[in-house]
């Protein structure tokens, strides 16, 4: 096999989002947007500026800003063989363009595209079939992100836990404990209060009332090797927001670590 990155892969997508250009622009090209709806984001917030995106505990992702056009055009290239531990020669930069387009009745349009050249591996196909699936949920946060909350500041709030099993019965478990329902219905989760927003395949996105506003995603994935995942994600936005993740982060990460799970 050729270890010169010649075999090109591409993501292409349009999501509509409430807001103007320039809301929309603050959303996804500046860190303290980034941050709201997707990973927590360092950005130099024009081109040739540096990027950071904190995926976890010891784990994140380089990049730089390669096109800034406020408030219609943002592309950036991440390192992609560093992310994957790879050999740097056998991998071109993975990039990202998004693009905004106004609508009529105040919404835009975002078209997001990704790509890369690879040396045809089968790790490289599947990192780009599970690509689309990893991804699209965050874009739900940001059309309830701008629905909502639009300009507010995020505080983070994560827990993860590992089981045996498959991912599809760790869902069914980890749904039925929090009492998750279809859209549009109101749900009581661990003492917060919210409205289901949207449903996916193995997640649901949240948008919090009480007792600090914000959006939460509860999901489940796939690790492989017999084990799967069990999360939840949420970006609170309220003066209290800080309190609140010191006090019921450490309670997640032990609920869903003793999530009993059976077939």
């Amino acid at each position: 096999m050729s270890t010169t990155p010649n075999v090109p892969y591409r993501l292409e997508f349009s999501v509509e989002v409430p807001g103007t250009p320039e809301q929309v622009w603050q959303a996804i090209a500046t860190a303290k947007g980034m941050s709201a709806w997707f990973a927590p984001t360092e950005m130099e917030e024009r081109e040739g500026g540096s990027l950071h995106f904190t995926m976890g505990p010891e784990m994140g992702s380089d990049g730089q800003v390669t096109a800034w056009e406020p408030p219609r055009r943002l592309v950036y290239e991440e390192d992609w063989a560093a992310l994957m531990g790879k050999d740097p020669d056998a991998l071109s930069a993975l990039t990202s363009e998004f693009l905004v387009e106004a609508q009529s009745g105040g919404t835009c349009v975002v078209r997001v595209t990704s790509s890369g050249f690879g040396i045809g591996a089968d790790w490289e196909s599947e990192f780009w079939d599970t690509m689309a699936p990893g991804w699209m949920p965050f874009f739900d946060n940001l059309r309830l992100y701008l629905a909502h909350f639009p300009g507010q500041e995020a505080r983070h709030l994560e827990a993860a836990a590992s089981h045996p099993g498959g991912a599809d019965l760790l869902w069914s478990t980890l749904h039925d404990a929090l009492g998750l329902a279809d859209e549009g219905a109101t749900v009581e989760v661990r003492g917060a209060t919210g409205t289901v927003e949207r449903v996916r395949e193995r997640q649901t996105l949240v948008r919090l009332t009480s007792p600090v506003p914000g959006m939460l995603s509860v999901y489940t994935w796939d690790e492989g090797d017999g084990k799967a995942t069990a999360g939840v994600r949420a970006y609170l936005f309220s003066a209290d927001a800080a309190d609140y993740v010191r006090r019921e982060q450490p309670a997640w990460q032990a609920w869903l670590q003793g999530l009993s799970v059976s077939a």
